[in-house]
């Protein structure tokens, strides 16, 4: 028996882009999302998931599809060829549109999503090993000084507030079949990144003034665990039933965090500046359960809910906001449908078509309000070369706050292109 060339290839194309992964994380500041909302809290919330699972919602922890890797559920990757090997390379593009009672805006970001492989262990046993994100910060407020008497005396005055930072995480884990209906499985998941809030004042007419520099800047990581058991019930007429759960183990994101504070004009003052060794953030558990139903290589209909208790957690106060942390849940419900997967003829009748929709209460509370968003999704699966080698899309339209209490509007598109390959991990050739 041996590996084949191509399976290597593939192998040490997962570890070149996983370390590149690793070293964007930690030098980029190139915004991962733009919204108001990652000011608040570890940022803006990542919704897990390939363009399988966003195309339907971001279903996930029911969820069993043999021919796509879905890592929402580590118990979920036992479904499959147990000599199959497979990776899916993930990039996403996110358009923000952004609207309060005085100003709009739009922005727009581009980042690689996640790395995901997984491969047979022995018999119904597999691994998992992937690189993903987690939560972001990406803001950016600027206004200028119109009171007269201040621009009189001091001349152009501009105001700035910007965020820039990811957390990621990196998995890796095994899941096993048992009691014939069951799977369970388990991940070691590492979190790290950093996080940056800065505000300025900017004085560029009177030489004098000296311009006022703030900020916190806080490098983390920490180490967790995820565990996932799915039920899986064949049924009369090529259907299946799965039931599954998800369970994220809390943890404490530890670092070095920063505070800062300079006046800079043709020198710079050091006005105050602070340096903590483990400062700590914490990440509350987070539960997910989903039941899906599914006839074979025609269609699959599912329903997934997740809950993460904030309420405890603290975090940095902005002044002036009104900011608390409360649980979040979320609610999804996403189906896909294959024509006829086996045609010769018509290559559309192959295809993989997906549509779904979502509703969450986001852990950002604003005085009274809560910040929640709604959405619908759609998308679809091209097969490549063989079956299981895929080009898969998702499109996500959405909306999250609203113009009442001076709050901000944000409606976003956001497009997801998977490539997922497949191929047999170990051949053992036949001589005649």
């Amino acid at each position: 028996m041996h590996i084949k060339n191509n399976t290597k290839g593939t192998l040490i194309l997962f570890l070149l882009l996983a370390c590149s992964q690793f070293i964007n994380a930690q030098t980029t500041d190139a915004l991962g999302t733009f919204t108001p909302y990652s000011l608040f809290g570890i940022g803006d919330i990542d919704r897990q998931g390939t363009a399988l699972n966003r195309g339907m919602g971001g279903i996930g922890a029911g969820l069993r599809d043999g021919r796509f890797i879905n890592y929402i559920n580590p118990a979920s990757i036992t479904e499959r060829d147990t000599l199959s090997f497979m990776l899916d390379f993930g990039i996403d593009q996110r358009n923000f549109y952004n609207k309060d009672k005085n100003v709009s805006s739009a922005y727009n970001t581009f980042n690689m999503r996640n790395i995901v492989l997984t491969a047979p262990i022995y018999k119904k046993s597999a691994l998992i090993l992937g690189v993903a994100p987690y939560s972001n910060i990406g803001y950016k407020f600027e206004s200028i000084e119109n009171n007269p008497v201040l621009v009189e005396k001091y001349g152009d005055i501009k105001y700035q507030k910007y965020g820039t930072g990811s957390i990621n995480k990196f998995f890796i884990g095994g899941a096993m079949n048992f009691l014939k209906d069951f799977s369970i499985g388990a991940e070691l998941v590492y979190y790290f990144g950093s996080l940056n809030r800065h505000s300025n004042v900017l004085f560029s007419t009177d030489v004098a003034a000296r311009s006022l520099l703030t900020g916190w800047e806080y490098s983390i990581d920490a180490f967790s665990s995820k565990i996932g058991l799915q039920y899986f019930k064949k049924l009369k007429g090529d259907y299946q039933i799965t039931a599954g759960a998800t369970y994220n183990i809390k943890t404490t994101l530890k670092g070095d965090y920063t505070r800062y504070a300079y006046a800079n004009s043709t020198i710079v003052d050091t006005i105050a500046y602070e340096s903590i060794n483990n400062n700590k953030i914490n990440i509350p558990s987070e539960f997910a359960i989903g039941v899906s139903l599914k006839k074979k290589d025609k269609w699959t209909i599912g329903f997934d809910y997740e809950r993460q208790n904030w309420d405890k957690c603290k975090f940095d106060v902005t002044p002036g906001v009104e900011f608390s942390p409360k649980a979040s849940n979320s609610f999804k419900l996403g189906g896909e449908y294959i024509p006829n997967l086996y045609d010769v003829r018509y290559f559309l009748k192959r295809i993989t078509y997906r549509a779904g929709v979502y509703y969450e209460q986001s852990y950002i509370q604003l005085g009274n309000d809560r910040i929640n968003s709604a959405g619908i999704t759609f998308g679809f699966s091209i097969p490549i070369y063989r079956m299981n080698n895929a080009i898969n899309f998702a499109v996500d339209l959405g909306q999250r706050g609203k113009l009442k209490d001076n709050l901000v509007r944000e409606r976003y598109v956001q497009f997801i292109l998977n490539i997922s390959l497949h191929d047999i991990w170990f051949v053992k050739h036949r001589y005649q």
